[in-house]
């Protein structure tokens, strides 16, 4: 009896759980703005500039949702996040989505109850040591002390590769992409582990970023992108074709510049897209120019890409896996029909 009382309390908690966030859309309209789950602080990424306002790739996505919604991707209040509480502050409902380089996995799709709505970054996990060292390759990593942060990936992929290298290493546990900066550039450990890109985000803003090098190896896939609650399928479809706009605007040669030009195109998906040919808005619940507004006012998945961490930014990353896969990456977006 006791076992089935446990069962009935947990399935009525449950079940009180997805009623209370039920309808995200409207409680994002009904609210004025948009609660995005951010990073604490990562180059490139999710990162308050010196003005205070917040600028990413990641951003970017949040923005897109804002666009979409009010027409405005100013709407929209940014929320710093740990990688240990990331999931927490979303599952209690503090913030609408999050949207800050997580890594979609099962364990997180199942047991954590979250829904992963795209990839808007390809990555994989890397390392970075001082060039004094003279380390050229992880293999030689062996009995070295290791930054990485609490609560994310990389501490299974970090424990699974020296395992099956037969090596070993001392953890120097941290929790922000700050504090990883301040133990590895004081020396605390030898080498910072964590997905390629926020080494290149680190790197960037050392005060001499040629001393230090990120190894060939990746060890790990690492597919990021912004992820809501489980149990509302009308906001993770606003959500996944926010992203799924911008990269659509990029296949189709769509950016903020030449929004209104191409509203003229022959082409059906860029009518379909653009809210000319009318009710394809009607359907995820918003106008008719929700992308448009997007590309107007935030630009394609390109232009968010180039401006935050392309080659001519000091975190200098090239497309690589991220480019289209008309272009020989794998970024990919299902047709807009």
């Amino acid at each position: 009896m006791t076992k089935i009382k446990s069962l009935f309390v947990s399935l009525v908690l449950t079940l009180g759980l997805s009623s209370a966030f039920a309808g995200t859309l409207d409680t994002v309209k009904d609210r004025g703005k948009l609660m995005c789950g951010s990073n604490t602080g990562l180059a490139g990424f999710g990162n308050p500039n010196d003005a205070g306002v917040w600028e990413g790739i990641d951003v970017d996505v949040c923005r897109a949702v804002a666009a979409a919604v009010f027409g405005d991707s100013t709407a929209v209040e940014f929320v710093p996040t740990t990688s240990k509480v990331r999931f927490t502050v979303l599952q209690s409902g503090e913030i609408d989505m999050l949207s800050r380089n997580t890594t979609w996995t099962l364990s997180r799709d199942v047991d954590l109850g979250l829904e992963f709505v795209g990839v808007n970054y390809y990555d994989g996990q890397g390392f970075m040591v001082n060039k004094s060292l003279g380390v050229s390759s992880a293999m030689e990593l062996d009995g070295a002390s290791v930054c990485i942060q609490v609560g994310t990936t990389t501490e299974m992929n970090l424990a699974d590769f020296f395992k099956a290298n037969s090596m070993s290493y001392e953890s120097v546990p941290v929790e922000t992409n700050s504090e990883a900066d301040a133990a590895y550039t004081a020396g605390r450990c030898d080498v910072y582990t964590t997905d390629a890109s926020g080494l290149y985000a680190s790197r960037a803003g050392y005060p001499d970023p040629s001393a230090h090098v990120v190894l060939p190896e990746i060890i790990s896939k690492e597919p990021l992108g912004p992820a809501v609650r489980g149990n509302d399928s009308e906001w993770a479809d606003v959500v996944r074709w926010s992203l799924n706009a911008m990269i659509i605007g990029e296949e189709l040669g769509i950016n903020s510049g030449n929004v209104e030009a191409m509203k003229g195109s022959k082409n059906p998906e860029v009518l379909r897209l653009l809210g000319v040919e009318a009710g394809y808005g009607a359907q995820l619940g918003l106008s008719d120019d929700w992308a448009a507004n997007i590309l107007t006012q935030v630009g394609n998945y390109s232009e968010s890409f180039e401006k935050h961490i392309g080659p001519n930014t000091p975190i200098n990353i090239q497309r690589g896996l991220n480019a289209l896969y008309s272009d020989g990456g794998i970024l990919y977006a299902p047709p807009f029909r």
